[in-house]
């Protein structure tokens, strides 16, 4: 940090006021017969305090009812239960309310994306987590910027406010939280260099009431803003020019005991600092928590996990409040397992780390020094030779699957990852740079690129059990006076531990591996467990890690809820399938330079398609097995004209006829290679992920 923060500034956690006052008694965990915020209750803990469904009757769950959800692809939204409704969104924002106790809908709303902004849709891949209720009222973020109020009884728009600036990369997929009147929202487009911030709305008019930068402008921008002029000063060279990031996708808390706001804030962009701001500098408020006040959105503290972000590494986790037995006296803390691979507490009053403590294989730093707050940064992991090879990958040890705390346990747990990533700045021919560099994921353990449920002791700062999951990319968790912890997993199972041992007490097939975070609540006085079943996400981005076997459209995206005493059954659908059928027609000739340049366009279907062609089931489906990708004339009318737009899939009017030409002829020359009638690519593999 720079002298002149030094008045400011202890290390990573920059004090504000500390003397806020307390504008509530201390809060009661969790959440009991609603879930009406995101995490249950406004602590984000993830806690049902029902104990209806119990470690001693779990093996008598069964399935009450569900859901059959045309037309979905990825479900990652964290349902609410208000009064004997659900409410939910899908893969493209729509919502839907559902009768809690029987499954049956009550209303749909669709914002239409395709039609009111079509270009968003091919700026990010079709996922929500959810959204936010108050006072009669549902509200959503749209991928496409909006921020919109719904009646809650008929689904019916109130009202709806363009939350983005005109003509840039932003787009919204996290959802809304609500507090003392107001809504607030934030952004994704840190991986498109976008300048991240939250903007609170009044929940009756919509009406913009406060917007938070989480880094600085330009210093005409900056100016009389005390935070962005402090925060610029920690940037080199004209960062504003090249690119920022600090996006605020996920994580949003509110402290009602303190009337905060606490933000959990996303990667650089690019991620090369030596690109993103010349010169060097912690890039405030990158990869941050940052406290703010609930009423005005003016800065509080400040506590960066990454200084100087380089690893797309990003604090968006959810956020825990709560009270603990820290040296024999109470402390209100917030407590976070970022993407680094760290558990971090936070004294959340004053913004000072208390502890943070490895979760498990993390090499970038040897440790986090907690006189300072600042990590212990491990030898050349910035890519000063050209290469660093480092754990956590970018997945992280956790993401944005909710993790959950049992005030009856003192256990945090958390949906972990084991998986390394190579960082290179030396692009070879043919691989698909992201930032002036590549990353790909890492393998060198035998247990890289599986999972875990973890049971953390955010106290004593270790682990108290684990169960190994084969599948790396899984669900949120939720926990329960019942003494269980709820998890789905990418395998297509539902499963109830003992929140105590991790000895599973039951188990669910659900036909489809699950990524969202299930909930707790009761209608007619008996309680229920729900889940969205969609696996899907960032999986095809990284396709050769994250694809299990789902087929694009083979298996239906259900709500499912449980109760004990339930037995239905589902329907019998297709399981898990590796097999790949490549479509082909022999007599087609490529032309290698098309086929180059169609690998070098490919990096924007990555995010739906897979890299290289390899899907993993959803977003979108594998191009190799496609028969529209089969007719160049057919690829064209879906990509340039959008025929299939309705369906999720973005047009791209801007592609030329020889652009299509060629995408069409790498997607060709894939197909063969999964057939085994071509030679593999040398750099196949190499991409970004």
């Amino acid at each position: 940090m720079l002298a002149a923060m030094a008045s400011l500034v202890n290390c990573t956690g920059v004090q504000g006021d500390r003397s806020a006052p307390s504008t509530n008694a201390a809060q009661i965990t969790g959440t009991a017969e609603n879930w009406a915020s995101h995490g249950g209750g406004s602590d984000e803990a993830g806690y049902s305090r029902l104990d209806q469904i119990r470690v001693e009757n779990a093996e008598a769950l069964g399935l009450a009812n569900w859901l059959d959800l045309d037309g979905e692809a990825t479900l990652e939204a964290t349902p609410l239960a208000v009064d004997g409704v659900l409410y939910f969104t899908g893969s493209y924002s729509s919502v839907y309310a559902v009768d809690a106790a029987t499954g049956t809908l009550r209303w749909k709303y669709d914002p239409q994306i395709w039609k009111v902004n079509p270009a968003k849709m091919g700026m990010n891949f079709g996922v929500n987590r959810g959204v936010a209720y108050a006072d009669g009222r549902v509200f959503v973020g749209v991928l496409d910027g909006r921020l919109v109020a719904l009646d809650a009884a008929t689904g019916k728009e109130q009202w709806s406010v363009d939350t983005l600036p005109p003509r840039t990369l932003h787009t919204i997929t996290g959802a809304p939280r609500t507090f003392n009147g107001k809504v607030i929202i934030g952004n994704a487009g840190a991986d498109a260099n976008q300048r991240g911030y939250v903007t609170a709305y009044d929940q009756v008019t919509g009406r913009q009431l406060w917007r938070f930068y989480t880094v600085p402008g330009s210093p005409e921008a900056n100016a009389g803003d005390p935070a962005m002029e402090m925060a610029a000063k920690t940037w080199g060279g004209e960062f504003w020019k090249q690119g920022l990031g600090g996006t605020v996708w996920n994580g949003i808390t509110f402290d009602p005991e303190l009337n905060r706001i606490y933000l959990g804030t996303g990667n650089g962009g690019p991620y090369n600092p030596k690109l993103r701001s010349p010169g060097g500098g912690d890039n405030l408020f990158l990869a941050s928590i940052v406290a703010l006040d609930a009423d005005s959105g003016k800065y509080i503290w400040h506590y960066q996990v990454n200084p100087g972000e380089a690893w797309d590494y990003k604090a968006t986790a959810n956020m825990i409040l709560a009270t603990l037995p820290i040296d024999g006296a109470p402390r209100k803390v917030l407590m976070q397992a970022p993407t680094n691979g760290f558990f971090y507490v936070i004294d959340r009053e004053t913004g000072k780390l208390i502890s943070a403590e490895k979760t498990g294989k993390v090499t970038w730093a040897e440790r986090i020094d907690l006189k300072t707050g600042r990590p212990v940064e491990a030898a050349n992991i910035r890519y000063e030779t050209g290469e660093s090879i480092l754990y956590p990958s970018m997945l992280g040890t956790h993401n944005w699957q909710d993790m959950s705390y049992n005030p009856k346990t003192g256990l945090v747990y958390i949906p972990y990852m084991k998986l390394g990533a190579r960082y290179s700045t030396s692009v070879k021919p043919g691989e698909l740079a992201f930032g002036g560099m590549t990353v790909q994921a890492w393998k060198q353990d035998p247990d890289d690129g599986t999972g875990a449920l973890l049971a953390w002791d955010p106290v004593k700062q270790e682990q108290r059990w684990k169960v190994p999951i084969e599948t790396l990319w899984n669900g949120g968790t939720l926990t329960t006076a019942g003494g269980l912890v709820f998890q789905g997993t990418a395998d297509g199972y539902f499963s109830a531990y003992d929140a105590k041992t991790g000895k599973r007490v039951w188990r669910f097939n659900a036909g489809l591996g699950i990524i969202a975070a299930p909930i707790s609540y009761v209608a007619g006085g008996k309680q229920y467990v729900s889940v969205l079943v969609g696996y899907g996400g960032t999986t095809a981005a990284l396709s050769h890690i994250l694809d299990v076997g789902w087929k694009y459209g083979a298996q239906p995206r259900r709500l499912l809820t449980f109760a004990i005493g339930g037995t239905g059954k589902l329907p019998p659908s297709p399981g898990r399938d590796m097999t790949v059928r490549p479509l082909d027609d022999p007599s087609i000739t490529l032309d290698e330079k098309s086929v180059a340049k169609g690998q070098g366009l490919s990096i924007m279907c990555m995010a739906c398609h897979g890299a290289n062609m390899h899907s993993a089931g959803t977003p979108g489906p594998d191009l190799r097995e496609s028969a529209i990708a089969m007719s160049e004339d057919d690829l064209w009318t879906v990509l340039h004209d959008g025929a299939m737009i309705e369906r999720g899939m973005p047009a791209f009017p801007q592609l030329t006829r020889g652009q299509v030409h060629n995408l069409w002829s790498y997607i060709r020359a894939t197909a063969r290679e999964a057939n085994g009638t071509r030679k593999t690519s040398e750099v196949q593999g190499a991409s970004r992920f």
